[in-house]
């Protein structure tokens, strides 16, 4: 039996978000249990640049006692709630609408390409990075 979606198309040839920086608003994050690496899921949509505003990128940020480092620059530079990171605490309701900057690449592993968050900043800063960093951005290199 065929079955005829429409739009489906459009989905398989929808253009996958390039490696570069963006400033971007959390959306949406969930805590995963995992057995060796505990994770964050962030689903973040994208403010800035103008031709990419609107899109989605998901990407994990890993609880273990080796990457705290980078879940707390996350954090700090999101402007997360002092409070609550003085407590060690986070609430994935506090995350949601929390902006800033971050710079992204991909990495293929066993034939399947993940999005790696390789820095951030405060949403403050954008002006300064984009225009740092535009020339680099066209060419697709980051």
């Amino acid at each position: 039996m065929k079955r005829r979606f429409a739009g489906l198309q459009e989905t398989a040839s929808a253009k996958q978000v390039t490696d570069g920086i963006f400033l971007v608003r959390v959306d949406k994050a969930e805590y995963r249990l995992h057995a060796q690496k505990p994770f964050y899921i962030l689903r973040l949509s994208i403010l800035e640049p103008q031709d990419m505003a609107g899109r989605t990128i998901s990407g994990r940020l890993y609880c273990t006692s080796k990457a705290l480092w980078k879940l707390g620059w996350f954090l700090r530079d999101f402007l997360y709630d002092p409070e609550l990171l003085g407590r060690e605490e986070i609430d994935e309701k506090a995350l949601s609408g929390l902006r800033g900057v971050v710079k992204i690449s991909h990495a293929i592993v066993n034939g399947r390409s993940l999005l790696n968050f390789d820095g951030f900043a405060p949403a403050s800063q954008w002006e300064e990075l984009s225009s740092a960093s535009a020339p680099t951005l066209r060419s697709g290199v980051a």
